[in-house]
């Protein structure tokens, strides 16, 4: 990829407190974008935004429920306001509730179903309505949408069955969501990232050395890895690949060695 090919361009990142969004806004940052950086914990997204500014990027926090959709649409608001536009947006926030199918609670359903779909959903609508108005650029695109899936919405994983429905759902939305943006040259994909390095995981002194062992390539992945993966397929060298899923699992899926 050459340097700075997002020059001007304006890109919400949702879950970018850390982690996976953490690693997509730097690198778009880095890449000359203007960075909407939001997460739930309002100090985490403001320290975030703070380390992009002061490595010369260009971000903003916007801290809050990415499950909400009037948040959501203020969200959009706000990048256009600031920014004077939006040209990319990528749903990472998701969130993770262990529970077998007998013991899951219809609260527990309800806050992952309302984060990794509802907020999903109304956020690549309210993005893709801000992208239409603005029409296309002179490569042809109105935009770029990005959603974070996952190799459990794939194959089966213990204690995830709400999880793995809703990141199944997301690869479904990619797919269905073409027959409406594709005529106005707005792309939309998704990435399933699989075992991630994180400071989530890096908390659990076995993650490593089980992924290790059980992933064809040696290694779980890093957030960069990921996020390597996501500039691409919102970059000017995807304009023609919309409504796939990529999976980033260093082969795991092709095996399906459960971490036990």
């Amino acid at each position: 990829m050459t340097d700075l090919q997002f020059t001007n361009q304006t890109a919400i990142v949702t879950g970018a407190g850390q982690g996976i969004g953490f690693a997509v806004a730097q690198q778009l940052a880095r890449q000359g974008a203007h960075i909407v950086l939001n997460d739930f914990d309002a100090p985490l997204a403001e320290k975030a935004a703070e380390a992009i500014r002061q490595a010369g990027g260009s971000c903003v926090a916007y801290p809050g429920d990415a499950s909400d959709v009037a948040f959501i649409r203020g969200m959009v608001n706000r990048a256009v306001g600031t920014f004077g536009r939006l040209d990319i947006a990528i749903a990472n926030a998701g969130i993770t509730v262990f529970g077998d199918l007998f013991t899951t609670t219809p609260e527990a359903f309800e806050t992952i179903v309302n984060l990794n779909l509802r907020g999903t959903f109304f956020l690549i609508q309210a993005a893709a309505t801000q992208m239409r108005a603005q029409g296309r650029n002179a490569q042809g695109s109105a935009g770029r949408l990005l959603l974070m899936s996952s190799v459990v919405g794939q194959l089966g994983h213990p204690g995830l069955p709400v999880y793995s429905m809703t990141k199944a759902g997301l690869q479904m939305l990619a797919r269905q969501a073409v027959i409406d943006l594709s005529p106005h040259g707005i792309t939309i994909n998704t990435v399933a990232p699989g075992a991630t390095l994180t400071e989530r995981t890096t908390d659990d002194p076995t993650y490593i050395p089980i992924w290790s062992r059980i992933t064809p390539m040696g290694r779980p992945a890093t957030v960069d890895d990921i996020a390597a993966a996501i500039l691409f397929l919102i970059s000017p060298q995807a304009s023609h690949i919309t409504g796939q899923t990529l999976t980033i699992d260093g082969g795991w899926t092709s095996v399906g060695i459960p971490p036990v």
